[in-house]
């Protein structure tokens, strides 16, 4: 059991956590959510003591649990290990029983020796087999193939892998540690559908318990059945009962209530203020309608003059008292507009016969004889498993890489817009202000408003790209696509960055865009959402499935 209480973290005057409390239960599997920049990462620091709190505790029970975690450092602590030496360091425990155990074999060939020897088999076996015997090696190769590892040498140097992979091998080496409470940190980046429904198996199945951070909602729905929400407002922790779909479901609820509550405020309070003026006005009225000659009259107008005073300081203090409620606001302050896009034909784009190989590519084209139309105001999702080709495909439709073979041709009147996985269309060296001004001619003061709607404020908009955020970049570039009035955008994993509620608005703003959208992702729940038609990518061809991504799953 992890038990967490009254946890306080601040940095100078910034309250990060304010008296954090919850508890995970053994086996218990609880999702762990909250707007990014709320406080997570700071909490998961403090949980596998990489920080100190400033006030509270973290306790396990029994104290001999153990925390599997990935570090973010995990790429930079490779050295010069193998694949193989980076798996075996993970079992490291399970590793030297089995050498314990050839060694009592081996012992069992000494015939003057044999009685001790069995001890020390019998010993070493129980051991062996405690930690999983023979079934750990086959566990350990199914972790391997599905995550997308199995086909890798095991002699390869780890640092040698592509950055996926390196991601990849630390969740591997994570779950074959097989810890008493696995946390899982962002764990569906750089996975395919493949990888992730393995992944999701895996973890529903794991006998431990479970913490994850994610902003996967399919993902959550598929392996918790509780969720604590770090609200932003409070800096606390609050648990619901059931999966993300759940929470959602009780958080609308809990909004409605809360609209409810303060529309019958302000209703009451303009009751009672209109009562206050119209007691006002009936003294004030009697008083310059009257003579000193009336003192009977004047005394009841200072009578209603005194019950309006009464009732004003009556409101006053409910105005001031914990009983108020505050006006529900927004928690996700960034707006997404594309507006209506330019006129374009029906055929937006042709490919026809295409084929592409990068220079050093050992194993042939990755793309051959892809052919496809796309027309005005579709919804297409390339999909397929890592390494396929998809963003390839996509930079081949944006003109950024030329084919082999094949031609690729944008219909009259297109104007194209490119979201990038690796952010390489923005400017590095400008700032966010001047890459604003630099889409649309408008003044500073303009520039900034706009910026404004996107969380850019006060200095931050003179912040140089370099210096951003991953996420403030992936803002940035919803900003530009805004300003230049695309008719088709081509999206390469436009959710990466964006908290769950981003994700949710990002689903809403392509809704409301009437043009063309081409993207690749991995988000399931955002497939199933946005996709018209599904295009796979796989073995170096495209096939193309009509209607949407449940459509596709259940064809392939």
């Amino acid at each position: 059991m992890l038990q967490v209480q009254n946890l306080h973290k601040s940095y100078g005057i910034a309250t990060v956590l304010a008296g954090v409390s919850f508890i995970i239960n053994d086996g218990e599997h609880v999702g762990f959510i909250g707007p990014n920049g709320v406080g997570k990462s700071t909490l998961l620091r403090c949980l596998i003591g990489q920080e100190t709190p400033d006030r509270g505790s973290v306790i396990f029970a029994p104290a001999g649990q153990t925390l599997g975690y990935i570090p973010q450092s995990f790429a930079d602590t490779l050295g010069t290990r193998t694949l193989a030496e980076v798996l075996a360091e993970a079992q490291a425990e399970f590793v030297a029983a089995e050498a314990a155990m050839n060694r009592a074999a081996e012992a069992l060939t000494d015939p003057a020796a044999y009685a001790t020897a069995l001890a020390d088999y019998e010993s070493a076996l129980a051991q062996f087999e405690a930690l999983g015997g023979y079934e750990r090696e086959y566990r350990a190769a199914t972790v391997l193939e599905g995550l997308g590892l199995g086909t890798v040498a095991p002699d390869m140097p780890a640092a040698q892998l592509s950055g996926g992979q390196k991601t990849r091998l630390g969740l591997a080496a994570l779950l074959l540690r097989a810890p008493d409470i696995l946390l899982l940190d962002e764990p569906t980046n750089h996975l395919d559908v493949a990888a992730l429904e393995w992944l999701e198996a895996f973890v529903r199945g794991y006998g431990g318990a479970v913490l994850v951070v994610s902003h996967d909602r399919e993902f959550l729905d598929q392996t918790t059945t509780r969720t604590l929400f770090l609200d932003p407002a409070t800096r606390t922790v609050k648990s619901y009962t059931g999966n993300y779909s759940a929470f959602a479901a009780a958080r609308a609820h809990e909004h409605t209530l809360h609209v409810e509550a303060w529309k019958q405020q302000q209703d009451y309070i303009e009751r009672v203020e209109s009562d206050i003026a119209r007691l006002k006005g009936q003294a004030l009225s009697v008083e310059l309608s009257t003579t000193p000659a009336q003192p009977t009259v004047r005394r009841y107008a200072k009578k209603v003059a005194k019950k309006a005073r009464t009732r004003e300081r009556k409101l006053e203090r409910y105005l001031e008292s914990d009983e108020r409620v505050e006006k529900p606001r927004n928690t996700w302050g960034l707006k997404l507009d594309f507006g209506p896009s330019p006129p374009g034909g029906r055929a937006v784009l042709r490919v026809e016969h295409v084929a592409f190989a990068y220079p050093a590519a050992a194993g042939g084209q990755l793309l051959h004889d892809v052919s496809f139309d796309v027309d005005y105001a579709e919804r297409v999702a390339l999909v397929g498993p890592n390494g396929a080709g998809k963003t390839t495909l996509l930079k081949l439709l944006a003109g950024q890489l030329k084919p082999l073979a094949g031609t690729v041709k944008l219909g009259a009147n297109v104007r194209l817009g490119v979201m990038a996985q690796e952010q390489e269309t923005l400017d590095a060296q400008a700032t966010v202000l001047a890459m604003v001004l630099d889409a649309r001619p408008m003044s500073e003061t303009e520039a900034r408003n706009f910026l404004h709607f996107f969380l850019f404020s006060g200095d931050s908009v003179f912040r140089p790209v370099s210096a951003c955020s991953l996420g403030e970049r992936s803002r940035l570039q919803l900003a530009l696509l805004v300003l230049r009035g695309c008719n088709l955008l081509l999206l390469d994993e436009p959710l990466n960055h964006l908290d769950i509620e981003g994700r949710e608005h990002f689903e809403q703003a392509l809704a409301a865009f009437e043009g063309t959208v081409i993207t690749v992702a991995h988000d399931r729940a955002f497939l199933r959402e946005f996709a018209e038609r599904v295009i796979e990518v796989r073995d170096g061809r495209v096939r193309q499935f009509a209607g949407g991504y449940d459509e596709y799953v259940q064809q392939r």
